[in-house]
């Protein structure tokens, strides 16, 4: 049961200031998004994301044994309730590897739950219920795919997507609920019919733009196996330069769904009453991102390429930067905007 703990105020001091230098060096869209968020609300959406990201690196550990990621995971959860056992979880995990920012994160579980004891207690429950959600489908598809996650149709993709990103839609507007007035139980009801989506959404995206570094560095592969043969390929031939039209050809599922939760997304964020700005602004950056990225995705092969990505331009981050904080408390501005950003890139000062 998770309760208000007596932290000292020194290693509370030096949690926050581990857990705000690490974000940046973790993900650094989200880094520019939460810096919108007040308070102790600001402090549980960083915490949830950080110990997030702490489960994502066992789950993506490119050598671990399943049995080892399987104990990784289970003990992560039981740090919730044993603060010794979150002090010493950097030594359990020593072994994982990985991006090095994220293999230091874990390193320091300790110090996140030690600012996660300082959240309220119902924050706290939040964090603990979706957490453990996300862990529970991490868990079944390690186990399921024991030598590399190789999903087979677009079902086992919604499934994953749901454990993995839906689950952070909802701790997300549970957090909406809990510290914003003008989220009352009328709009946060409205709120949860479409927050699974957005957190979907965002996911579908990266996932489409890192194919091949999902495939290379992570040895995952999230295309449906069934979607690459209905094209005359496979996963052992996603990256094929031979069969990349096939492997084009084979990914519009996943395009037209992240087209789909894209637009539950961007209702999401136009039913989020105007009055709570900080929340509208934690929202609509990554939506922005996403919308451009999936555009030049559907005209991008680069992604099926060894070491490929796709990356919207600086020009555009910056120029999406600036116009996304600007048009929050308008409904209409926010819809031209989008609609704007999808048809072609968004450049301030450019000649269009």
């Amino acid at each position: 049961m998770v309760q208000m703990a007596l932290e000292s105020p020194v290693n509370v001091r030096a949690a926050e200031r581990f857990c705000q230098e690490i974000l940046p060096e973790v993900s650094r869209t989200f880094a520019l998004s939460i810096r919108f968020l007040p308070g102790t609300l600001g402090r549980a959406v960083l915490i949830a994301y950080l110990i997030c990201r702490i489960a994502d690196t066992v789950e993506d550990d490119p050598v671990a044994s399943i049995a080892t990621k399987t104990l990784l995971l289970d003990d992560l959860l039981e740090c919730f309730d044993s603060p010794h056992l979150a002090d010493n979880y950097g030594r359990i995990a020593q072994n994982l590897e990985g991006e090095a920012a994220h293999i230091r994160l874990v390193a320091n579980t300790g110090l996140v739950f030690t600012l996660f004891r300082t959240l309220p207690v119902t924050s706290q429950q939040h964090v603990q219920r979706w957490v453990s959600e996300m862990v529970h489908g991490m868990k079944k598809f390690v186990n399921l795919y024991p030598t590399g996650i190789r999903i087979k149709t677009l079902d086992e993709y919604k499934e994953y997507c749901y454990y993995v990103a839906g689950t952070v839609g909802y701790l997300l507007t549970d957090l909406w609920h809990e510290h914003s007035f003008s989220i009352g139980q009328d709009e946060y009801q409205i709120l949860l019919k479409r927050c699974g989506a957005f957190g979907e959404a965002l996911q579908t995206v990266n996932i489409l733009k890192d194919i091949a570094w999902d495939a290379e560095h992570e040895n995952s592969i999230y295309i449906p196996e069934q979607s690459l043969a209905a094209q005359g390929s496979g996963h052992q031939l996603l990256l094929s330069p031979e069969l990349k039209p096939n492997n084009h050809a084979a990914i519009k599922e996943l395009v037209a769904l992240a087209w789909h939760d894209l637009d539950e997304a961007q209702e999401y964020l136009l039913s989020v009453p105007k009055a709570a700005v900080p929340i509208r602004l934690f929202c609509v950056l990554p939506l922005l991102f996403a919308y451009a990225t999936l555009r030049d995705i559907t005209q991008s092969t680069a992604m099926l390429e060894s070491g490929g990505t796709v990356k919207i331009s600086r020009a555009e981050v910056k120029s999406l930067m600036l116009m996304g904080p600007i048009s929050v408390l308008s409904n209409h501005s926010l819809r031209w905007l989008i609609a704007q950003v999808r048809q072609k890139p968004f450049i301030l000062g450019s000649a269009t």
